[in-house]
């Protein structure tokens, strides 16, 4: 992830640390339920959770394994297994790889989804308070770039507030989407492995069972999930476009903008009403001795239509991938 735009909690869903965290989850919980079906013995299971529920995993160790592996999960079971111990050898059993990278990339699908719909609601909260509190607040409407019918500021924000209402709706079916998981072994023919052991995997996660796979989540729940991302960034790219223009300048500027405390940025004057140009103001006793001030609205803009031109792309990129085909189950491995 890009750490300049990254939260520490969604970078957190997405790292190393995460990942194989979730792998043993994964394989624990399997081993549980192949003990239970007698296929492994029940000690080995519990040993299992015993050396990994608080073991830490090493990222650079595994890195290494995989240098020479030339495989990923080889690698973590290798590291998995100088942990466990012996019992490591009933690890994975029946299972193919895909059986965990998928089912791990849907929980950290899952885990995003739900902090995305949480910063919506704090959106919508926002976009709510100030759509009741401009409800009457006066401004000018504009069609075609230029003056039309007057309108409120308070509808313009209630009609945001919509747009992320319907956001929000579309995150939630998208977090259902791909909140699926499979164990089904290699080609996903389940010759390897019982059926129950992805029931039991899948509960103990919180996840539904996918009915049908070849060894791979089908991508097109994928493709739903970042094409839903690609609208809802569009939703949020429309913001800054929106309220620019009613702070551009103090003859036709409609909405104040919100500046960094004094002594902070880059040292100007703060000062709402003065502009780029440096015109000068009574508010700032006329003196206009001073550059464009630093605003904490245009640096928000700006780090997001940066963010969001490189989502404009991936949702398409993705869709392509999915509709040339997943190929068969032997490709996939």
């Amino acid at each position: 992830m890009i750490p300049r735009y990254s939260r520490p909690e969604m970078a957190a869903i997405w790292s190393p640390e995460t990942r194989f965290r979730i792998w043993f989850e994964i394989e624990a919980h399997a081993a549980d339920a192949m003990a239970e079906l007698g296929i492994i013995p029940k000690e080995a299971a519990k040993k299992i959770w015993e050396k990994g529920k608080n073991a830490k995993f090493d990222v650079a160790r595994i890195d290494a394994i995989e240098a020479e592996t030339k495989h990923d999960v080889i690698a973590f079971l290798t590291h998995l297994a100088e942990i466990v111990g012996p019992e490591a050898r009933f690890v994975h059993s029946g299972m193919t790889s895909s059986d965990v990278l998928d089912t791990c990339l849907n929980i950290q699908l899952v885990r995003a989804a739900e902090l995305l719909i949480a910063g919506v609601d704090k959106v919508m909260a926002a976009l709510k308070r100030r759509a009741l509190e401009h409800k009457l607040t006066p401004t000018i409407g504009r069609s075609h770039g230029v003056h039309a019918e007057p309108t409120t500021f308070g509808l313009k924000l209630a009609y945001a507030y919509a747009e992320f209402f319907r956001a929000k709706e579309r995150l939630i079916c998208a977090r259902t989407e791909v909140a699926t998981c499979a164990i089904s072994g290699a080609v996903g023919t389940f010759a390897q492995v019982d059926p129950r052991v992805e029931a039991h995997v899948a509960k103990a996660l919180g996840l539904a069972v996918e009915p049908v796979s070849t060894q791979v989540i089908p991508r097109d729940r994928h493709a739903m999930y970042f094409a839903t991302l690609g609208v809802v960034a569009s939703s949020v790219e429309r913001l800054p476009p929106q309220n620019r223009p009613l702070q551009q300048h103090k003859r036709l500027g409609k909405q104040k903008k919100m500046f960094v405390p004094a002594g902070e940025g880059d040292g100007n004057p703060v000062c709402p009403d003065c502009r780029a140009e440096g015109e000068p103001c009574e508010a700032c006793g006329g003196t206009g001795a001073y550059t464009e001030p630093k605003d904490a609205e245009r640096i928000r803009s700006q780090a997001l239509n940066s963010l969001l031109e490189a989502s404009d792309e991936e949702p398409i990129a993705l869709i392509d991938d999915f509709t040339s085909g997943e190929g068969d189950a032997e490709e996939e491995k």
